[in-house]
């Protein structure tokens, strides 16, 4: 992996293959750049791809002061577009990286952007009495409050409930059997560093995004799952009627990673998109 020096000296990794139009890949939270390697394989045919680790993902080393905020990680991306002199790129976030994206939006705007593409997000995860479209439509500040002592007391179970006690039925009937899935992803969590990735959580659901919808200025394709485990289907039309260029695919039978379930269909529609970019 190659890797950049952040502001504040903590080490960005990330992976660049093929040549072409620049696509970046922003992960989901607790997730890594391996996520995205099968889809970049394919596209780095006709697209130089980029494929990070966000700060406090990916098994790097991490100083004690070490800040996973969103903030920074938005500022991490610019100097990756920066460092490797990128234009008109085509930025593509999963359910964080979504988030990422946004913050990135919000501080820098779209000058340096062709395209985005959003998998499976909602801009504002908590709700309240008049905001409806975050997880679950229910989870207000209160149920926040308590997954993040859950987080700290068991990381791995703590987001294992989260994805469990959604919309997504059998989500929840394989936590309750415990199914191998669920058990390799315990056994994955497990092995995380936690802390990080509860403050960055905790830095995720402060934010409010709703505002930056508008202000995307440039084509944006928007991905979601009808079984997905935190999002309605009213969270995919807020997000499409809110962005002035969105086009919406909404993928049957997926959960809140649509991609993976349908991952020719996402390469077709990822290729189709950025072509009509470069025209």
């Amino acid at each position: 992996m190659e890797k950049i020096i952040a502001k504040d000296g903590v080490e960005i990794h990330y992976l660049r293959l093929g040549a072409g139009h620049p696509i970046i890949f922003l992960h989901g939270w607790s997730a890594s750049a391996r996520d995205w390697l099968p889809f970049a394989s394919e596209l780095a045919e006709n697209h130089e791809v980029i494929c990070w680790d966000a700060r406090g993902h990916g098994g790097h080393p991490l100083s004690p002061d070490t800040s996973t905020h969103v903030s920074d990680m938005a500022r991490d991306l610019a100097q990756l577009i920066e460092h490797h002199q990128l234009e008109q790129v085509t930025i593509v976030g999963h359910s964080m990286g979504a988030l990422t994206l946004w913050e990135y939006i919000r501080q820098f705007g779209c000058a340096k952007l062709s395209g985005v593409c959003i998998v499976d997000q909602s801009p504002k995860l908590v709700t309240n009495e008049q905001w409806h479209n975050g997880i679950y439509g229910n989870f207000n500040q209160a149920a926040n409050l308590r997954l993040i002592s859950k987080l700290r007391e068991d990381f791995g179970e703590g987001l294992l409930q989260l994805v469990a006690n959604g919309y997504n039925r059998k989500s929840y009937d394989n936590y309750q059997r415990n199914s191998r899935g669920f058990q390799q992803m315990r056994e994955h969590l497990n092995s995380l560093e936690g802390e990080p990735l509860v403050q960055c959580w905790e830095s995720l659901t402060a934010q409010d995004y709703r505002d930056v919808l508008p202000a995307i200025t440039v084509p944006a394709l928007l991905i979601y799952g009808d079984e997905s485990q935190f999002y309605s289907a009213q969270v995919a039309e807020y997000v499409r009627d809110n962005i002035p260029l969105a086009t919406l695919h909404t993928y049957e039978n997926s959960d809140h990673s649509p991609q993976l379930w349908h991952r020719d269909r996402f390469v077709y529609d990822l290729r189709c998109f950025t072509d009509k970019l470069q025209t």
